[in-house]
């Protein structure tokens, strides 16, 4: 007799309370693994693929791609027993912590039967199968012509709860792909739509009875008020994060141009000379675990309780990628290690996680210093807000050609902004001004970085 176990949403840590179904990645029926990944979710944090902890045949699933669910719901059920020790797993390996499996490979996933052969006892799976009379297409439904290019389940959603019909939306993306600055767009040229609509009615009165109808419509009924958009996920995340750096850390931002004509010469050389190629941003992050090292109370965090300053041994380097779910702040750990090349490669493998939506919590989270290239964007300065718990961050505008006095003369140099928001708990502005001072000089002179190591 095979027993059914319930898996719940695992609390997946960093003090996350829900996650975003995004991609079921087993069907009723399917044979499952001891550990092998069943759902794809979106948490605040990332994208991460949640392993089952049991082994056997999944008799039910619980919630729709897109939807929310708090941790501690049910994810699915599944029939341990008979089926499952075909396979060799009838045991659960009690492990619910995202990213850390078994070391064996899953077992290959197979169907033990139909899914409407499960058995009757078995809890009923809200899944996505169609019944045998199907109803009108909902606005997300896929066209009998072919598929619609959306990007997520979270797009769709986000169409669907706006009575958006995808296929008629044009997608912005690659081969046509249908984004979420897509839908949005076509929401404010609705509520554009209706508000016209509504004063066309204010001025012409259609020719209706005289009598007041029961309801008259007011600004909120017409959505005059605009589009509101739930902080959620990782939107959410950052606002929370930012007003708790504003309302907590008292800080304070001072900047300096410098001229990096000299920092872009090297970088071209170092790559002339064969090897791996080096970016700006492992250029600046290796200037700036030299310059941490000189002033460690910037690498440093502030205990409340205590009432103290926790200057850090290591620096963890967090840098501002912009994704198209959001902004996010990759770490790359052990900075202080690492030479221009590795950092690099870090930078890249890091970056590409994050578009993607697969950096994991432990990639996010442990970050000492941030560095934040907003140069990227076209823009030559900012005043950053600390990434909370930290003690500062570093902003770097575009590097461009301007006039500069170099060597006493009127000359076409590559200049750049660099801006410093730092913690004044943690040093008055005679520590943070040297600590920009020697960023600069470094950028302005290499050779000042070769003398200090």
């Amino acid at each position: 007799m095979a027993q059914v176990l319930e898996f719940k949403l695992p609390d997946l840590g960093e003090g996350l309370t829900e996650a975003s179904i995004v991609t079921w990645l087993v069907q009723v029926g399917d044979v499952v693994a001891v550990d092998q990944p069943v759902v794809e979710v979106e948490t605040a944090k990332a994208m991460v693929e949640v392993p089952c902890p049991y082994g056997g045949v999944v008799t039910a699933r619980f919630g729709e791609e897109g939807s929310e669910l708090p941790v501690g719901s049910p994810l699915l059920t599944v029939a341990v027993g008979t089926a499952a020790e075909e396979e060799g797993d009838d045991e659960g390996s009690g492990n619910v912590l995202v990213g850390y499996g078994t070391t064996a490979a899953p077992a290959r996933r197979r169907r033990v039967r139909r899914q409407d052969d499960v058995p009757a006892a078995a809890p009923a799976a809200p899944t996505r199968t169609a019944p045998a009379a199907s109803p009108a297409p909902a606005p997300d439904a896929t066209p009998r012509s072919g598929p619609v290019p959306v990007i997520s389940p979270l797009v769709r959603k986000l169409a669907r709860e706006h009575g958006l019909d995808l296929r008629e939306l044009p997608g912005s993306g690659p081969d046509g792909l249908i984004l979420r600055a897509d839908v949005e767009s076509a929401m404010r040229e609705t509520v554009q739509v209706r508000a016209h609509v509504t004063e066309a009615e204010a001025v012409t009165p259609a020719a209706a009875p005289t009598q007041a109808p029961a309801h008259a419509p007011t600004p909120s009924d017409t959505s005059a008020d605009g589009i509101r958009v739930p902080l959620r996920g990782i939107r959410g995340a950052v606002a929370d994060k930012l007003s708790r750096s504003r309302r907590e850390i008292p800080d304070a931002t001072c900047w300096v141009d410098a001229d990096a004509t000299e920092f872009m010469h090297a970088r071209a050389a170092m790559n002339a000379a064969g090897g791996e190629k080096i970016s700006v941003l492992a250029l600046l992050a290796r200037i700036c675990t030299a310059a941490l090292a000189r002033y460690p109370e910037l690498n440093s965090r502030v205990d409340l309780a205590a009432r103290e300053v926790v200057q850090l041994d290591g620096v963890h380097l967090g840098f501002a990628a912009q994704t198209e779910r959001g902004l996010v702040v990759p770490v790359v750990k052990d900075a202080h290690g690492r030479d221009a090349e590795s950092l690099s490669a870090e930078f890249a493998r890091l970056t590409e996680a994050a578009r993607a939506g697969r950096l994991t919590p432990g990639e996010l989270t442990g970050g000492t210093f941030t560095l934040n290239n907003y140069g990227v964007f076209g823009v030559d300065g900012s005043t950053p807000i600390i990434n909370h718990p930290e003690a500062a961050m570093l902003g770097v505008g575009r590097i461009i050609p301007k006039p500069w006095v170099h060597q006493g003369e009127l000359a076409v140099r590559q200049v750049v902004q660099l801006s410093l928001t730092f913690d004044h708990r943690v040093c008055d502005g005679g520590t943070a001004g040297g600590f920009l001072r020697y960023v600069a000089d470094c950028v302005e002179q290499p050779a000042v970085l070769l003398r200090t190591l």
